[in-house]
């Protein structure tokens, strides 16, 4: 191995810093030397699930001036996990959720939880 692909090679810690409620939670770290000796730790990627993964719990339609933080607050008590309703409705842009007056929008339970006793 080269030490230019050494350099690349990182290394697992399986550690998070973030907590239960971050889009980051449960993400692994990983590591990397630079030539100088110096050891980055850095989040490995975050590849966004898909909404058919999400139990819904019930449908939202988006009204004038409605922002997605306060429809977050609404639903899930927490207007910082806006990134859960774009998660569950398969949104790259937070924006695109409410740009459109009578948008359906998906609210759903975290990944891994079901409505359903027996999932």
């Amino acid at each position: 191995m080269s030490s230019a692909q050494s350099l690349l090679t990182p290394v697992s810690v399986q550690a998070t810093l973030y907590p239960a409620t971050s889009r980051y939670y449960g993400l692994p770290t990983t590591t990397m030397q630079t030539p100088a000796g110096i050891t980055i730790i850095y989040l490995t990627r975050r590849f966004v699930p898909s909404a058919d993964q999400f139990s819904l719990i019930q449908m939202h339609t988006v009204t004038q001036d409605e922002r997605l933080d306060n429809i977050a607050n609404q639903y899930l008590g927490d207007p910082t996990a806006f990134w859960r309703l774009c998660d569950a409705n398969n949104a790259m842009r937070p924006e695109e959720l409410t740009e459109t007056i009578g948008r359906q929008l998906r609210i759903t339970l975290p990944q891994g939880m079901s409505t359903s006793p027996n999932a």
